[in-house]
């Protein structure tokens, strides 16, 4: 990747998925074109401790409590350029969506979106409920991509790191962030038919 920086806000929340946050910031450490700022709600970070394991510090980026409002993307003349929440918790989105600035994670939602800056959800939520569905559509109607945490499987995938590469390409898909985590759809090689 080349070109100039870009400067992206990642929130981690208490859903279930950590492997999502853990590859994104993977991927992110890797490309040094890209500066990300990254927030975990309290929820988040036991969850990451419990499916991860790791120290996030180890990733390298700068971590901020979820207190932390003094942080420059907790205000919009900061110059960000998207916000990804991965994976975003249902209460999150919630939240989010009502535009309660509990944390840090959704007061900088609040900043994306007030700001008509990209702001990718990955949703790791399942069933859903018709508040959660009302929540989502809210966000989506905000400016929101809402992204369920749900891979594709026209690439062929071999393993779970497949699949959870699958949703982190399409996050970063939607903030103009190039990258090669999977095989994309190229079609079939056949003839259109029934």
């Amino acid at each position: 990747m080349s070109g100039p920086i870009k400067r992206i806000v990642v929130g981690i929340t208490g859903a279930s998925g950590a492997a999502y946050a853990a590859r994104t910031l993977e991927f992110l450490r890797e490309h040094t074109t890209i500066e990300a700022d990254v927030v975990f709600t309290k929820t988040g970070r036991l969850v990451w401790n419990h499916e991860i394991g790791t120290d996030p510090e180890n990733y390298g980026f700068k971590l901020w409590n979820p207190g932390d409002f003094t942080a420059p993307f907790a205000s919009g003349s900061a110059r960000v350029d998207g916000m990804m929440v991965i994976p975003c918790s249902s209460g999150s989105a919630a939240r989010i969506a009502h535009g309660l600035n509990t944390d840090l994670v959704g007061r900088a939602a609040d900043v994306m979106l007030k700001e008509r800056r990209p702001l990718v959800l990955v949703v790791r939520e399942t069933p859903l409920s018709v508040i959660h569905l009302r929540n989502l559509t809210q966000l989506a109607e905000a400016g929101a991509v809402v992204m369920p945490a749900s891979p594709g499987f026209y690439h062929q995938p071999k393993s779970v790191q497949d699949l959870v590469d699958h949703v982190v390409a399409r996050a970063l898909d939607r903030l103009g962030i190039d990258n090669e985590l999977f095989r994309r759809w190229s079609g079939l090689g056949v003839e259109n038919g029934d």
